[in-house]
């Protein structure tokens, strides 16, 4: 095994909202990323490459072509990927054409940075923000195929995929794990909640997800975290657990504002690390797809995650982090 001595934020300073990183078995990490315009094109859903999970290759659209019920709309969000005998298995949502709700969506692929290319039809559609941001997890416990999402101003949901993968077990129904809490303070980050993120690490299944508001002047967002002996849940905050009031280990600090929208992945030396997207106040807005005047542009950041007294904390106490942090661990090629 071989690391560089240190590495530092931002470890892709593109716009590359609500990351997801894998290692695909061609040893390469892979990370996928919220549809963007990059220098003047737009880029459906990002995928970029790396050895070391600090240097970056932008790659060529994972999803070059749109799918036909959502052709008209350029609002494809969140992709999470994961590999199963050999393919690979792409989670998004997408605002369809009718345009009364967004839609969880699945492309299939060969490779993992793709073409990917969409079954032909939606997994799921429903009112407003209520199925985004899927997560796809199978539990090792039980063997079933999981897909946690939502949800807007509902609960975090989860419910169990059929074989193929593609579709929904018959006979299951969506269970609700995380409730917002109804508060209209600032300081309420569980207000709307989004961006579901499972690892079982200690006997614990840990629920990560991010609220309030991931973007614009007034974004105000963070990551929480929740646990539970099972992955389908009754599942406990953080704010419960402890009585602080609240669930938060990740927020604005004065280097980043609205960190947030998070995956893990483990390093050579089986170290977690949690990859989110934040944005940079030296550069907060980019030429995007909807407002060409300023939305917001945010970048990769990686952090190390620890797990004291049965709860998940970031390793460095200035996380979200800008100076120079102990790098992650790879495998000697």
């Amino acid at each position: 095994m071989s690391t560089a001595a240190t590495y530092q934020n931002p470890i892709l300073d593109e716009d590359f909202p609500d990351p997801t990183i894998i290692q695909a078995a061609d040893g390469f990490y892979y990370a996928y990323g919220t549809q963007t315009k990059y220098r003047g094109q737009i880029i459906n859903m990002q995928v970029a490459r790396s050895r070391d999970l600090v240097q970056w290759e932008l790659l060529a659209d994972a999803l070059p072509q749109k799918p036909q019920w959502a052709s008209a709309t350029q609002k494809l969000w969140a992709p999470h990927v994961s590999e199963h005998q050999g393919r690979y298995y792409m989670y998004y949502s997408a605002l369809p054409n009718h345009e009364k709700g967004y839609c969880l969506a699945v492309a299939v692929a060969e490779a993992p940075q793709g073409p990917f290319t969409d079954i032909g039809h939606p997994l799921q559609c429903g009112p407003g923000f209520l199925n985004i941001d899927p997560m796809a997890f199978d539990d090792p416990a039980t063997g079933k195929r999981l897909l946690y999402w939502g949800s807007g101003f509902g609960p975090l949901l989860v419910q169990e995929l059929a074989p193929d993968r593609i579709s929904f077990a018959p006979g299951s129904e969506p269970l609700a794990l995380v409730h917002p809490v109804e508060d209209d303070s600032p300081d309420n980050y569980q207000r709307l909640l989004e961006g579901s993120w499972v690892v079982l690490r200690q006997g614990w299944y840990f629920l990560f997800y991010s609220g309030n508001n991931c973007c614009g002047d007034d974004a105000h967002y963070g990551v929480m975290v929740a646990r539970s002996r099972h992955a389908m849940g009754p599942f406990e905050t953080l704010a419960e657990a402890s009585g602080q009031g609240h669930s938060i280990i990740l927020e604005t600090n004065r280097h980043w504002r609205a960190p947030g929208h998070n995956s893990i992945v483990t390093d050579a030396a089986g170290q977690d690390w949690l990859a989110y997207h934040a944005i940079d106040p030296q550069q907060p807005i980019f030429d995007a797809i909807d407002d060409a005047q300023g939305y917001s542009r945010r970048v990769m950041l990686l952090d190390r995650l620890e797990y004291h007294d049965g709860w998940p904390r970031l390793a460095s106490a200035e996380a979200p982090s800008r100076t120079p942090q102990p790098a992650p661990v790879v495998a000697a090629e």
